[in-house]
């Protein structure tokens, strides 16, 4: 039985210091790919699989994300988490957006996640393979040689069909995934968490020690959208791809 998501945030406060001239012209999830921001197509996969609600946080040029997502927020559809006052990280941004999320496992996104579905929604595939038995965190992995953009060794170790228990790539020199961006989290996870900044690594950290760190491999290409350069080679995908 599929697990009713209705909640999800969309990491966006950060810099995107990677992205050079961008990252000063305008938050990294409003980065153009195809004509289409990331943050738009973020919201466009959570609105396809049935999310009722999205929270998005801001610090980085907050004023400009604001004002792209205010057809989102006017209709209720997004809220924003203001974090102006202090970047929190991404563990420390989503604990700040809790009372929003409520108290059911949610999906978070990185905000500048980008990938394309091959069959179905890898949300709602994420959805059917939770089990809140077995899992505190279920991520949406990629496999680390198929990943465009992406030139790293690769996150975690682990295999098998549908969801599987993963762990870190520690002290092997490479892993067969990657991580996403994509996650379903139970909220409390980060009830003993400290206030302030700190990663969601460490809440995957925490999830692994207890053998309850799931993963899903994504049906579909996932990209990675971390310079300049890599925009353009997503676009040239997109359009081998014959997507939007």
């Amino acid at each position: 039985m599929m697990t009713k998501l209705q909640t999800a945030m969309i990491l966006a406060a950060g810099k995107g210091t990677r992205m050079r001239e961008l990252s000063e012209q305008m938050p990294k999830p409003m980065v153009l790919v195809n004509g289409i921001s990331l943050v738009d197509r973020l919201l466009a996969h959570a609105e396809q699989a049935g999310i009722e609600k999205v929270i998005i946080n801001v610090h980085h040029l907050a004023g400009m994300l604001e004002h792209h997502l205010a057809p989102y927020t006017s209709d209720g559809f997004v809220e924003v988490s203001d974090e102006r006052g202090e970047l929190l990280e991404t563990g420390g941004g989503v604990k700040k957006a809790l009372p929003k999320l409520g108290n059911e496992p949610f999906l978070v996104m990185n905000g500048d996640a980008l990938w394309v579905d091959r069959a179905g929604s890898n949300i709602n595939r994420l959805a059917e393979h939770w089990n809140s038995e077995e899992m505190d965190v279920l991520l949406l992995l990629a496999p680390t040689n198929e990943a465009l953009g992406y030139d790293g060794v690769g996150d975690f170790l682990g295999a098998g069909d549908g969801a599987f228990p993963i762990e870190f790539r520690a002290e092997a020199q490479a892993a067969p995934n990657m991580y996403a961006g994509v996650q379903i989290v139970k909220s409390e996870m980060y009830d003993d968490m400290p206030d302030g900044a700190f990663s969601n690594l460490e809440i995957f950290k925490k999830a692994a020690q207890k053998g309850r760190l799931y993963g899903l491999v994504i049906d579909g290409t996932w990209m990675h959208v971390g310079t300049p350069e890599a925009v353009g080679e997503a676009e040239a995908k997109l359009k081998e791809l014959g997507a939007e």
